[in-house]
């Protein structure tokens, strides 16, 4: 199944296309969104890397249907990309996201994250979502929190950053569905 457009009441998380490349390449080299990334991530972030991510990573995984790619955009300027969320068939990461700076903090990406998590579990009827992230991303830890995931395991790994403990977070979908329902 490719990745549809959805809908929050303050977003449209609308499919990747190779188009959207340059708009990534504007906002997403900023430090405070790529230290916490796993060190294969370049940096500095070169001139061609969005366009190389899309076009080489991200396009050729949805087209196989092992991942998929949502451009974060508000409902109220929807031409506006301000991140990006993907899921994941990968085992131990099948979320990740980042935010433009300017846009964080305002609950944003809990709502994008609350879409595509129900996506995940109530579309593509995953039985478990697995979540990594730095230690130190309080931001992304919060969500985590906040949306009834547990911490299962902690460890150090290499991020953009330096080497950093890691945290693995998980949440089963009749836990989900629980919470949601």
């Amino acid at each position: 199944m490719k990745a549809p457009l959805l809908t929050t009441d303050r977003l449209r998380l609308v499919p990747l296309v190779k188009d959207d490349a340059p708009q990534i390449q504007a906002v997403f080299p900023q430090w405070e969104i790529v230290r916490h990334l796993a060190a294969s991530f370049p940096w500095p972030f070169p001139d061609d890397g969005a366009s190389r991510y899309v076009n080489t990573i991200a396009l050729p995984a949805a087209e196989k249907g092992s991942a998929w790619f949502w451009t974060i955009r508000r409902q109220a300027v929807p031409e506006q990309l301000i991140g990006l969320i993907t899921l994941s068939d990968q085992a131990d990461n099948n979320r990740g996201f980042w935010l433009d700076p300017a846009w964080q903090r305002q609950g944003l990406m809990t709502e994008a994250c609350r879409c595509v998590t129900d996506f995940w579990f109530n579309t593509l009827h995953r039985e478990v979502l697995r979540a990594p992230k730095a230690r130190d991303n309080d931001g992304s830890r919060k969500i985590s929190m906040n949306s009834g995931m547990r911490l299962i395991r902690v460890e150090k790994q290499q991020f953009t950053a330096g080497m950093l403990d890691a945290e693995l977070w998980e949440i089963t979908r009749d836990e989900w569905n629980r919470l949601v329902r």
